[in-house]
């Protein structure tokens, strides 16, 4: 699971914004002005068929800093993504 949606910085963060796109999921903002600190991303790569699924999910940062549901209150009633 992805631990930015327990970040303060999640709606400003430029890594985030990224994972959105590859997700393509809304973006929380349009325009991130955070970049954060040696963000590390696990590339999950599957194969279906004919079709191959990958997904990134931020699994340490040295920017993170812990607001739990942070992610859930911006998008109050979404499913928080996993």
């Amino acid at each position: 699971m992805c631990i930015c949606v327990n970040c303060l910085y999640v709606d400003r963060c430029t890594t985030y914004h990224a994972v959105e796109a590859q997700h393509q999921q809304l973006h929380l903002t349009d325009l991130p002005d955070f970049e954060p600190i040696e963000p590390t991303i696990n590339v999950n790569i599957r194969s279906h068929a004919d079709e191959i699924e990958m997904e990134w999910d931020v699994v340490g940062c040295n920017s993170f800093v812990a607001e739990m549901g942070k992610w859930a209150r911006l998008r109050p009633g979404e499913l928080v993504p996993t």
